[in-house]
């Protein structure tokens, strides 16, 4: 015999109701734990955004009163580990953006444009796509090359005076 599926869960803790405990806090998407350092006798906190495998963050963490125990997690300490971590989250992105796409502007005699490198690291067929846009931020070209295709001025106005074919 089954039980009925609301008998099944009515014990269960709510997944979206926030943890508020001394060394473990859940909520906003978040969660700060607080864990023994191994490297020396003091304490550290990670923040780890829900889905991800890793922390955002590791950072040590304060002790208490007593000087053995951490100081326990309160709200406003996870609002600032919340913003901290959220910042190195963002700093990462823009690392990655900046890794993965490249931009510059070549003016010519006849036009401006605006030339874009943009990598698709994929596993097994990585490439990149080099495009060109004019002044009005239209796209006039657009190519598949090697993901270490160098763009600078140089390859730039090259390809330009290519009528925009793909490079070798």
């Amino acid at each position: 015999m089954s039980l009925p599926e609301h008998e099944l869960t009515d014990d269960l803790p709510d997944e979206n109701l926030p943890v508020r405990e001394a060394r473990l806090w859940i909520d906003k998407g978040w969660t700060a734990r607080v864990i023994k350092n191994e490297e020396d006798e003091g304490w550290a906190v990670a923040m780890i955004k829900d889905g991800e495998p890793e922390p955002a963050l590791v950072g040590p963490w304060t002790m208490g009163r007593d000087k053995k125990n951490p100081k326990p997690l309160d709200a406003n300490a996870f609002g600032t580990l919340v913003k901290t971590a959220s910042e190195v989250i963002r700093r990462h992105e823009q690392q990655l953006h900046a890794q993965f796409h490249k931009s510059l502007m070549v003016s010519t005699d006849t036009a401006d444009f605006r030339i874009n490198l943009d990598i698709v690291p994929d596993e097994d067929d990585p490439y990149a796509w080099l495009s060109a846009s004019d002044a009005d931020q239209v796209e006039i070209a657009k190519v598949r090359v090697r993901p270490n295709y160098v763009l600078n001025q140089k390859n730039a106005r090259l390809w330009i005076e290519n009528d925009f074919r793909r490079p070798d």
